[in-house]
């Protein structure tokens, strides 16, 4: 092969590569990283990864502790909502899950002990999966000062979002809820 063209070659690969990493922005508020260990991970803007074609959000671990959780979340007023039933809507691919990533929905109320929440552990994403439709609902009480939402990613492994809606949705559309945690015994077994 010529000089000519193992340049041509190296220029041509180098360019694809650059183009790749250009792929991925930083997110705009009032998109955030949160989470028990938020360092953990990285969120950003996917151009590659998309069924939309706008490209998706995204959450991945990058290194420290394993066993945590990271959530790419955004906090928004809930004055338009109160009292009503809302749905966040999302598509989501996965690749490497090893613990349960899942959609979640918190509503902040006065109130700290009638707060909705949800957070789809009961229904969880794990290893890598293709795009699949996912969704939380929940009913906004009249108290709600905030309404907060977003992806968890537990362990290592990256999340993507897309097409993603937050609506009112009619009251014949049931509320997600928590499954409840076992009673311990009241007794010990000796």
């Amino acid at each position: 092969m010529k000089p000519g063209y193992i340049i041509l070659s190296v220029l041509a690969a180098t360019s694809l590569y650059a183009l790749a990493a250009e792929s991925v922005e930083k997110l705009a508020a009032p998109w955030d990283l949160a989470g028990k260990t938020p360092k953990s991970y990285q969120i950003g803007i996917d151009h590659n990864q998309t069924i939309s074609g706008k490209g998706s959000k995204f959450i991945r671990y990058v290194s420290g502790d394993e066993s945590s959780w990271g959530t790419l979340m955004q906090m928004i007023a809930a004055d338009q909502y109160r009292g009503k039933r809302i749905r966040f809507q999302a598509r989501i691919k996965t690749k490497d899950v090893d613990n349960w990533a899942g959609l979640w929905m918190r509503i902040d109320t006065t109130s700290r002990e009638d707060s909705p929440f949800y957070n789809s552990q009961d229904k969880p994403i794990k290893g890598t999966t293709d795009w699949q439709l996912r969704s939380v609902v929940l009913d906004v009480p009249a108290d709600a000062k905030a309404i907060a939402f977003g992806v968890i990613d537990e362990g290592k492994g990256q999340v993507w979002l897309d097409d993603l809606q937050l609506e009112i949705v009619s009251a014949d559309i049931p509320v997600d809820k928590m499954k409840p945690v076992k009673s311990l015994p009241t007794k010990p077994v000796l």
